[in-house]
């Protein structure tokens, strides 16, 4: 494991010369509480499953490990690849640096916004309309109902979800959700997009125009924090991969290097 590090430690210094760093985190560790008195409780085994964590205990509190001591720098128009199996910490890496996490231990340093695009997480409250959460982000970013109209137009075209965007987002499928989402963070222009799979999630003609939509974005320099199980996906818009595993990184370097070393490393 050391000879990896080493090389990719080399190679990041040619990559990131003339970048700014945006994203500084230094060991950076966050726990998940379990309050629960049992030892095998079924939320215990959930929150390890999707957090990729280790089960550790401090002054008789039981917590996950959902990132353990990340070290790394992320740098204005990179285009980052996050690689793992499920539960391996990519989500709670996404969900720190965007503010939705704050760190049990360690430093997060953010020179920009990052806008993720996690599960539902983005639309928050079920029980709101597509309209209602397509009215708050609108509000939310340009502080005022100013042009929304045509905001909601394209939302509406673009998502392709027609009549359901006034009905609650409970009656969502997993694909409309995320089609919703993704047409609502990237109407704006913004200096970090962090999407956690979704973008793959619906049907083809969507996939295709969503695509189109990222290529779009990259050409302002933006950031993008992509992560997917397609490797065709994570080939066409990404340059560097981070490996995570148990809530660590443990490889960081070219993308060709990343995926081969996690194909290496699960095989």
């Amino acid at each position: 494991m050391t000879h990896h590090i080493i090389f990719i430690l080399k190679k990041r210094k040619s990559v990131s010369k003339n970048l700014q760093p945006k994203i500084i985190l230094k060991d950076a560790t966050l726990k998940i509480p379990l309050f629960s008195k049992s030892n095998n409780t079924l939320k215990g085994k959930i929150l390890s499953n999707f957090t990729g964590g280790k089960i550790s205990v401090e002054n008789k509190i039981k917590s996950v490990v959902a990132l353990n001591s990340i070290s790394c720098k992320l740098y204005a128009g990179e285009r980052i690849a996050l690689i793992g199996h499920n539960g391996a910490g990519k989500t709670s890496f996404i969900r720190t640096i965007s503010g939705i996490y704050k760190l049990t231990s360690g430093s997060i340093e953010t020179k920009v916004d990052v806008y993720p695009m996690i599960e539902r997480s983005f639309i928050v409250e079920e029980q709101l309309t597509g309209y209602d959460s397509a009215k708050a982000h609108y509000l939310l970013i340009n502080n005022s109902l100013k042009g929304f109209e045509k905001f909601l137009d394209y939302i509406i075209n673009f998502s392709g979800i027609g009549e359901y965007l006034y009905l609650p987002l409970k009656t969502y499928s997993e694909g409309m959700a995320s089609r919703l989402t993704f047409s609502l963070l990237t109407f704006h222009k913004h200096d970090c997009l962090a999407l956690d799979e979704g973008i793959g999630t619906g049907d083809q003609n969507f996939y295709k125009k969503a695509q189109k939509r990222l290529d779009e974005y990259l050409t302002s320099n933006g950031m993008l924090i992509l992560s997917s199980h397609s490797t065709d996906l994570l080939r066409r818009f990404c340059q560097r991969g981070l490996v995570f595993s148990s809530g660590s990184i443990i490889f960081d370097g070219d993308l060709d290097d990343a995926l081969k070393f996690y194909d290496e490393t699960n095989n």
